[in-house]
């Protein structure tokens, strides 16, 4: 049970940053900032691959929303079979 509640945790911090990342993108900040600098080393990771299969469209990225719902299920498999 502990190891369900750390990963559905997990899933939250990292849904979060996602989020914080794409409202980044919507307003101009320093991007050397060490918080801006910890959101974006830490979701690059994630995002790239999404963003090489699926380019951005029309200046539109899809690349966090289908990262978000790739996580959302990957949860939702794994605190399913941890139950």
């Amino acid at each position: 049970m502990l190891l369900a509640e750390l990963i559905g945790l997990l899933i939250y911090l990292f849904s979060f940053l996602i989020l914080a990342r794409v409202l980044m993108s919507w307003v101009q900040i320093d991007p050397y900032h060490p918080l801006a600098r910890f959101i974006f080393n830490a979701t690059e990771p994630f995002l790239k691959p999404v963003r090489d299969v699926i380019p951005p469209a029309a200046g539109l990225d899809f690349s966090p929303i289908i990262v978000l719902v790739l996580a959302q299920v990957l949860g939702t498999l794994v605190l399913n079979a941890a139950a």
